[in-house]
């Protein structure tokens, strides 16, 4: 199997990994399929814990968007898990994948809202079938 990633797929995986680099506080994000399959994650999180993480964003994400249809308040935007020692951020993304970023307890919350829903907004429409097809392919190789 081909391991290599397409530039389309190397710019996306990219644009998660620059997010934890450039927003202060994000330790970690990974991109989850709508299926919980994880699609890519940021550079130096631990192939183990960031497939562990898909999982459960993908489980809070099932959880919310049932809570949300059952009581009519329209779709879920936006998770937060408040930890003792920092945060778990889970957004969707227009085609049912999510965005999922830890932070340490110190990151400013609305600033790593913000730079998410940039990111969802500004990536979001490059995650084409064919895009999470290849992604899903690599992960699983």
């Amino acid at each position: 199997m081909d391991n290599r990633l397409s530039e389309s797929a190397e710019n996306f995986t990219w644009l998660v990994s620059n997010f934890v680099s450039e927003v202060p506080g994000v330790e970690h994000a990974i991109v989850v399929s709508s299926d919980g399959l994880l699609l890519t994650a940021s550079r130096d999180f631990p192939e183990e814990y960031a497939e562990q993480l898909s999982a459960i964003a993908s489980g809070l994400q099932s959880l919310a968007d049932g809570t949300a249809r059952m009581f009519s308040k329209g779709e879920s935007e936006q998770l937060i898990l408040r930890m003792k020692h920092g945060h778990l951020f889970v957004m969707s993304i227009s085609d049912g994948s999510s965005l999922a970023v830890l932070t340490s307890s110190d990151a400013d919350m609305k600033i790593v809202a913000y730079q998410m829903t940039l990111l969802v907004e500004s990536a979001g429409h490059a995650l084409t079938p064919q895009l999470r097809s290849q992604l899903r392919e690599v992960m699983a190789s």
